[in-house]
């Protein structure tokens, strides 16, 4: 497969909200950009509720019980849904033998800030309630010690989804924020406010997809001007102790984005907390290069390598092999030994 980088920007600019733009164009315009009606490798999507939230659920042939993905997508605060996130949540999921489940939460500006925030906490504390329940039983079931149990839940998200995910991870308390295992963050966005040079300069920084003025554009739907250096729109403004305790942290993001250096703003924070951040930088590569997986072959590279991480980050016990094998076998999936 040959890339095709102009189609791929094209294609990843459908994710980016514009000034010119009303917000109901640009949502239709993204879902119809990266909708699909065959979902790859498989999975199943199925629709519910958690939190009272609608959720699509997306689960692999083959998952692990022991850890599910919260998936917080982005979309510039005011767009993406559920439906335009499908393909790529099933490729991800195959690739970290993970559930995923996406929230349909409220967006502006018909639902400004912090209402989006809001409904993630109510998914999340929901989510852990359940999977609490499952962990417990299991427990009790194997013998293991509540000790040895260490979290089971991922969040993962992209863009203007990784400010709602840092916000979600700010709000809850110790109790549900020990058992995030990880924070999978793709080309996130971490700093809206005013004194951003990336914002202050607009349109003259750009790198193809995303620019500063698109920043600007899509904040100024989502919260007044004076909330816009709140932590919990702008990340990288919080307090370094806020930062205590986090997961760890994993970024991926093309090495030509102009968010690239808020990144390593992030990273350089983490260290000060002893938070370990893996950066992930891929080599001419663009905003959100993952989603344009029919123009570039690094995207198929990319979301494997994160599913890597994800899957073999703890290593697998005898147990999860066990079940493994044991879903392996209900399922009829022939596998080659290497």
């Amino acid at each position: 497969m040959k890339a095709d980088k102009k189609s791929a920007v094209k294609k990843l600019r459908e994710m980016v909200f514009s000034a010119r733009q009303e917000p109901e164009h640009f949502r239709s315009n993204f879902d119809r950009t990266f909708s699909t009606v065959f979902l790859p490798n498989n999975v199943e999507c199925v629709s519910r509720e958690y939190g009272g939230i609608k959720c699509d659920v997306i689960s692999p042939l083959v998952y692990s019980s022991k850890r599910v993905i919260i998936y917080i997508h982005g979309g510039s605060f005011v767009g993406g849904s559920c439906a335009a996130y499908r393909n790529f949540c099933s490729s991800f999921a195959h690739a970290s033998s993970c559930r995923i489940i996406v929230p349909e939460f409220r967006l502006p500006p018909t639902y400004p800030f912090p209402a989006s925030i809001d409904d993630l906490v109510n998914v999340f504390r929901s989510v852990y309630e359940e999977e609490n329940v499952a962990r417990n039983l299991e427990i009790a079931a194997s013998g293991l010690s509540k000790s040895n149990s260490s979290g089971h839940i991922i969040i993962a998200a992209d863009g203007s989804g990784a400010s709602l995910a840092m916000a979600l991870i700010f709000k809850i308390n110790k109790k549900y924020r020990s058992n995030i295992q990880n924070l999978v963050l793709f080309s996130p966005w971490l700093d809206m406010s005013s004194d951003n040079p990336l914002v202050a300069a607009g349109k003259k920084v750009s790198d193809g997809v995303m620019s500063g003025e698109a920043l600007h554009a899509a904040v100024d739907k989502y919260t007044y001007a004076a909330n816009i250096s709140n932590p919990l729109v702008s990340p990288l403004k919080a307090p370094v102790e806020d930062f205590e305790a986090f997961p760890p942290v994993y970024i991926q993001m093309g090495q030509d984005e102009i968010l690239v250096r808020q990144a390593i703003e992030l990273k350089n924070i983490l260290s000060q907390v002893d938070v370990e951040c893996t950066m992930d930088l891929w080599p001419g590569m663009m905003y959100m290069f993952q989603m344009a997986d029919e123009f570039l072959p690094d995207s198929h590279l990319a979301v494997n390598r994160v599913g890597d991480f994800i899957s073999k980050r703890e290593g697998e016990s005898a147990e999860e092999i066990e079940e493994r094998q044991r879903i392996i076998r209900r399922n009829n999936i022939f596998q080659v030994e290497s």
